[in-house]
């Protein structure tokens, strides 16, 4: 790590300061790692992102499985308080908004929506151009939302007035990452084309390029002195940019993978990375000393919220739950977060049609009568079902109002065809299967797996 002679806006005093007040361990009475849940269950999908509110009693999850939930973090449990849907694909991203009791999510529909978490009224949804929205922010001051999409732009919201004020465009890529500064003037944006650009807030006007990187930039952070911002890039490497000369300050530890993940509290002087490889590093941003290490080796984190007073965090992969890792005290032994292999990672020489439903169906699907649905109903005796009269289950319109009874047929077609033909309207995504004896093997497999008593794959 290469470290500057001294960080902008930094002095010893202040260093020496901060040092004082982060210890490396030794958690306080009424910390964030007893308090917290072991895991926040209930999503039917992998969990994308996870975001704490700013009192640290709730938190927010968002999924897969078309879903985002309110949770109550009471004393080590998580409870659900409601679950917010409305979203036509996986929510990528989820976040409070300060000082009201809204909140807002993005999705891979293309959309970003506005919430009521009182009543889980989706107040307003923005379509959007069509292409996936992978990550939001919301300003401190609680007036703007901005979203990153795979458009190539970034967009802004004024969250009272439920309106769009500015489509931005410049980058040359999609658009990973958006934040905005700790003054609520200023967003930044992290792109594909390398690049984080800077745009005033209040009339949506691109301010200048900060800075440039030879691979595809995930994630931008703005530090809380308002002078410094951290990347996270797709070839692992992450650091701190001085905002005003564009130059590398700080050069972090590299990832064996992009960087999917960042949390910044600064409340305890902590940053929090995590990756693609399953490891999740967390430094004291005073001068950027690398305190904990946790490696996953169940796989990758797309989302962290670190705990204002950094003893815990809550992580998110590809379970459908979102776990608590116990920073200080550390822990003598760390469990793997979630479990290996799960439904949709079995082994290459299973049965064909186990091995093609877990590979296209089993992250929106489950096989039993109990199993639940995720983003798409259970198909437990799904042979001989009309679409889209699975009780339990919120369909689309298109669904609801479809003649198809599935048959080996109506199925075969649906995947030779796709769902944009066959269901036109619907929420299912498009799959694909290399060759007929694949869909073929598939069919076959789920004519014993879904029939009505029959037992599930592997009892």
């Amino acid at each position: 790590m290469m470290l500057p002679r001294a960080l902008p806006g930094l002095v010893a005093s202040a260093v020496l300061a901060v040092l004082a007040a982060v210890p490396a361990s030794a958690a306080t009475d009424g910390d964030s790692a007893s308090l917290f849940p072991r895991a926040l269950e209930g999503h039917g999908g992998p969990v994308r992102s996870v975001a704490l509110s700013p009192q640290v009693d709730r938190a927010l999850t968002s999924s897969f499985d078309y879903s985002a939930i309110l949770w109550a973090l009471d004393d080590g449990e998580g409870r659900e308080l409601t679950r917010l849907e409305g979203h036509e694909a996986a929510v990528n991203d989820a976040l409070f908004v300060p000082g009201s009791e809204r909140a807002v999510t993005v999705s891979d529909d293309g959309s970003l929506a506005i919430w009521d978490l009182s009543t889980s009224e989706m107040l307003k949804r923005f379509e959007g151009p069509g292409d996936k929205v992978l990550a939001a922010d919301v300003s401190d001051d609680g007036r703007f939302a901005a979203s990153a999409g795979w458009d190539g732009t970034a967009r802004l919201y004024d969250i009272a007035a439920l309106t769009e004020t500015a489509v931005l465009e410049g980058h040359r890529g999609n658009v990973n990452d958006v934040d905005f500064s700790p003054d609520s003037r200023t967003l930044y944006s992290a792109s594909y084309d390398g690049t984080i650009r800077a745009w005033d807030v209040e009339t949506g006007s691109f301010i200048r390029q900060i800075y440039g990187h030879g691979w595809g930039l995930n994630i931008v952070r703005a530090l809380p002195d308002g002078a410094n911002l951290l990347y996270g890039s797709l070839d692992g490497s992450a650091g701190i940019i001085e905002i005003e000369s564009g130059r590398t300050v700080v050069d972090l530890a590299v990832h064996q993978g992009p960087i999917l993940s960042a949390d910044i509290s600064s409340q305890s002087g902590l940053a929090l990375i995590g990756g693609a490889d399953g490891t999740v590093r967390v430094y004291r941003t005073a001068d950027w000393i690398l305190l904990h290490t946790f490696e996953n080796p169940n796989g990758p984190i797309w989302g962290a919220a670190l705990s204002p007073d950094g003893t815990a965090a809550i992580l998110a992969g590809l379970d459908d739950s979102a776990f608590l890792w116990q920073i200080t005290p550390r822990k003598a032994f760390e469990p793997p977060l979630g479990d290996y292999p799960r439904r949709f990672q079995v082994q290459n020489d299973a049965d064909p049609g186990e091995l093609q439903f877990a590979r296209k169906c089993s992250v929106c699907h489950t096989l039993t009568r109990d199993g639940g649905n995720r983003a798409g109903p259970t198909l437990y005796g799904v042979f001989g079902r009309k679409a889209g009269t699975l009780e339990g289950y919120v369909y689309s319109d298109a669904l609801k109002h479809s003649s198809i009874v599935w048959t080996e047929e109506t199925i075969a077609q649906l995947f030779d065809d796709g769902p944009d033909v066959v269901t036109p309207g619907s929420k299912m995504p498009v799959q694909r299967l290399k060759t007929v004896e694949d869909r073929d093997a598939l069919i076959a497999f789920l004519k014993r797996a879904t029939k009505p008593e029959a037992p599930a794959p592997g009892q």
